[in-house]
């Protein structure tokens, strides 16, 4: 392809431990121990835009949930030269309080979500407390607020937004759970975000717990294999193997950033349990 491609970066800003089977797997064990959660937000940049994919917690988040924020999600763009307060293109892939909080912190972006998001996370579903549990209510709150300052972009499925990164709307995890992918260096790379938690829910087949439609995460397995290039080319959203998979821009960045434009170190499926 002629298109530039994107350097593409996970930055890993929180933790969660102390997890059981059951917790990480619909059908689970909730006797044996599961896999931690890491947190991402990711980097998308190449010499014409910087899109930076999803804004992360803060430390307010994280003590009343129970995680370890390791860094402001604004902090950690700042390893990478990215100072959040000019960044002017966010893509919310969902707005989990996980995945859309701190907006606060990108005073000049314009958010791109999916239209099913945001009538699911502001609709009826949310009179239901298993499926509002994964919301906060201010971060949505602000969310809404910068609908009606016109700092919003809705999508209705498959969207190009610059040649060489689309999005796709999956749903399961969400009703408008969307995916990013993105064209670097080494072909199409997916941003799987929570359409796969981890390596082996889109191997295996096996379902996170939390759910909108278990069908429609399911087919998501499928979908974010046939945008890749092939399996090695998905990035699961909050597993631990992608910090050991890819290799850090610099030695001072490691534990915190990996490149994912640049070829895997490591076979993921040589580390799993």
């Amino acid at each position: 392809m002629s298109i530039e491609p994107f350097e593409l970066y996970a930055i890993r800003y929180a933790n969660h431990s102390g997890r059981h089977l059951s917790d990480n797997y619909l059908g689970g064990d909730s006797h044996e121990s599961g896999a931690d959660l890491d947190y991402y937000v990711w980097v998308a940049r190449r010499s014409d835009c910087v899109f930076v994919i999803d804004t992360g917690f803060d430390e307010e988040a994280a003590k009343a949930r129970g995680r370890t924020l390791l860094r402001m999600p604004s902090e950690a763009l700042s390893h990478l030269g990215i100072a959040a307060a000019d960044v002017d293109q966010v893509i919310l892939t969902h707005l989990h309080y996980d995945h859309a909080g701190t907006l606060d912190s990108f005073p000049k972006a314009r958010f791109h979500v999916q239209d099913a998001e945001v009538a699911y996370a502001t609709g009826r579903c949310m009179c239901h407390q298993p499926l509002r549990a994964p919301y906060s209510v201010e971060d949505v709150t602000r969310f809404v607020r910068c609908v009606y300052h016109g700092r919003v972009a809705f999508h209705d499925g498959t969207t190009e937004i610059v040649p060489g990164l689309t999005l796709h709307r999956t749903g399961g995890h969400t009703a408008g759970l969307q995916v990013v992918r993105v064209w670097t260096k080494r072909g199409w790379v997916v941003i799987a975000s929570d359409a796969s938690h981890f390596y082996d829910n889109f191997s295996s087949g096996r379902s996170f717990p939390i759910l909108h439609s278990l069908g429609d995460m399911l087919e998501g397995f499928r979908t974010v294999k046939a945008l890749a290039e092939d399996e090695d080319h998905v990035v699961p959203g909050h597993d631990p193997l992608v910090m050991k998979v890819y290799r850090p821009p610099s030695p001072e960045l490691e534990g915190i950033a990996v490149r994912l434009d640049e070829p895997p170190i490591k076979p993921w499926r040589d580390l799993l349990p």
